[in-house]
């Protein structure tokens, strides 16, 4: 949540005061950075020393004011390409040391003034190695940024973020998704067609798919196993996306009629959630979960170790030692984080589904992890022969 005083240029705004209150009581002063006003949401940390853009305005921030580790940013400013959805979604945004001129063959304008544009309130000028470390001890939490006019005493800001509602327990995938469906074609000649569930997909998902020759139809988060099935899929996708996965009913019955009928399935981030769900296992909130582009996870059924882009305070609570017995057959733990042991991937063995917790159309991010679309399509190819 939002609400913001315009009218401003940006470069007034960086003189005006700003703090960022976080539930416990701990307070940080600054500077007004981006729009001038307040905002609402959960403090967390993202790890990645590029790739903003894509960060910002990918629908999985929803209601989220993400901490840069970065010192720097800024620097390459806002381009017309690199938006991963049509708009910015994150609450608020927390950086160190803004760079005061962008310098990028691309950019169109700074990241200041998208901020100020797209109406998001931000605060520069803190230091973020010590609210990082905060958020590391105490785990991520509720906040607010204040700024110009909306500066008030300490007291009354702390009780107006204590109000606010807990990331835990939000339905959030509807609000991000898209209300209509829509075809993304496939890159030269179409070998496959694949029903892709928007629970918050970003636009590289579809793009890495059509370059392999999927023909994508993209459709809402309330999609029906009829909607589905009318597209005529070779493979169903379930994408990224925010909020607490134990509100999607929706979405796991819908994943489990697919699964009853034996579609190739491929889910990533809350798709692997979903899949979780389905397959009868819980999920649970991460104390500051993962954010960033350099997070090691390995993919046991090789044994590779991939640096890979993630975005979730989530996870799904499944045995890492065993194979599970599941309705749908046999389950396993495919990925793991290296860091904490933390589920990130899913397989099932007598049918062909799986799932990453992870973000591998790596936009921004690292490209280890593109030979999962790769598997997608051999899953494809097997059922069809």
């Amino acid at each position: 949540m939002t609400t913001s005083t315009r009218g401003s240029s940006s470069q007034r705004n960086k003189a005006l005061p700003a703090v960022l209150v976080l539930e416990d009581g701990r307070l940080f002063r600054g500077r007004a950075y981006g729009n001038v006003g307040e905002t609402f949401g959960e403090a967390v940390f993202s790890t990645g020393m590029t790739g903003y853009q894509e960060t910002l305005t990918d629908p999985s921030y929803d209601r989220q004011i993400v901490v840069a580790t970065a010192p720097q940013i800024g620097n390459t400013g806002w381009n017309d390409e690199d938006d991963e959805s049509g708009r910015i979604w994150v609450s608020g945004y927390v950086v160190r040391d803004p760079a005061r001129v962008p310098s990028n063959w691309r950019a169109k304008r700074s990241l200041d003034d998208e901020l100020e544009r797209q109406g998001v309130v931000g605060i520069s000028g803190i230091d973020t190695r010590a609210l990082t470390r905060h958020l590391r001890e105490r785990g991520s939490m509720r906040a607010g940024i204040f700024s110009g006019e909306a500066v008030a005493p300490e007291a009354e800001l702390l009780e107006r973020v204590q109000a606010q509602p807990h990331m835990k327990g939000a339905s959030l995938y509807e609000e991000v998704a898209t209300k209509e469906a829509y075809v993304v074609p496939a890159v030269g000649e179409k070998r496959f067609t694949v029903a892709a569930i928007d629970l918050g997909i970003k636009g590289m998902t579809p793009h890495r798919m059509a370059e392999r020759g999927i023909e994508v139809h993209v459709l809402p988060a309330t999609a029906t196993a009829d909607d589905v099935y009318a597209v005529g899929p070779d493979g169903v996708f379930f994408s990224n996306g925010p909020g607490d996965p134990a509100t999607a009913d929706g979405p796991v019955a819908l994943m489990s009629a697919v699964l009853e009928r034996r579609t190739p399935l491929f889910g990533i981030c809350f798709g692997n959630q979903i899949l979780g769900r389905a397959l009868g296992f819980g999920t649970y909130k991460l104390k500051y979960g993962h954010r960033g582009i350099n997070q090691p996870v390995q993919d046991r059924t090789t044994g590779k170790v991939e640096v890979t882009a993630h975005n979730h305070g989530f996870a799904v609570d499944a045995p890492l030692d065993k194979v599970s017995e599941t309705k749908f057959g046999r389950a396993e733990v495919s990925h793991v984080c290296l860091n904490d042991n933390v589920v990130e991937g899913l397989q099932l063995l007598d049918q062909p589904a799986f799932s990453v917790q992870y973000h591998p159309e790596a936009a921004a991010g690292p490209h280890d992890a593109a030979y999962l679309f790769d598997r997608f399509v051999s899953l494809m190819e097997g059922q069809r022969a």
